[in-house]
């Protein structure tokens, strides 16, 4: 008789006193700054998801799954401890930089050489796509509050990726504007 294969649980128990892993094993409360801003980027790369599975058929949730992959990096490089960075920066973990935010910044100016119509301040609902990308563009926000509160008093987070989440509901906003017209 064949042995079964080993299987690991994601229930490790490890948690149940209220703390978890850095990216390097140091262990923290799960309230801690850190993993607060994870998680708000958690809940983004979900809204994001739930944006991508609302889109109408036939158009392309590219552009979104680009942003749930580098947000994925974004979170490992705030899971590091600010004593890790150093061994964060030499490692090969896929990092926010110039490129990524320049990406945003060329899907914003597309978006709005379209000139999507809106009058004034944005009123969510207008159909359940664009609901859900506002849902991510006020989640990003939220991130984004988070972002900056990390490099207070002393900045730990950096400056490109606050420029990056900042765009990223910039690009939201614009893309649940134009879902609106749909």
């Amino acid at each position: 008789m064949a042995e079964a294969p080993l299987t690991r649980s994601i229930a490790t128990r490890t948690g149940d006193d209220g703390t978890t892993s850095l990216l390097y094993g140091q262990r923290v409360l799960k309230n801690h700054p850190q993993i607060e801003a994870v998680g708000v980027l958690d809940e983004l790369n979900a809204a994001l998801g739930f944006a991508k599975a609302t889109r109408p058929t036939g158009t392309s949730g590219l552009a979104i799954e680009q942003i749930q992959r580098e947000l994925v990096g974004l979170m490992g490089e705030l899971s590091c401890a600010p004593s890790d960075a150093a061994r964060y920066a030499a490692a090969t973990f896929a990092k926010i930089g110039e490129a990524e935010l320049a990406n945003l910044d060329a899907a914003i100016a597309v978006i709005e050489a379209r000139q999507p119509k809106f009058d004034g301040w944005a009123t969510p609902g207008a159909n359940v796509h664009a609901a859900a990308l506002d849902l991510a563009r006020t989640t990003a926000r939220r991130a984004e509050r988070q972002l900056v509160g990390l490099g207070s008093p002393t900045p730990t987070v950096r400056p490109v990726l606050l420029r990056y989440i900042n765009r990223v509901s910039d690009l939201l906003w614009l893309m649940a504007r134009e879902a609106e017209q749909v």
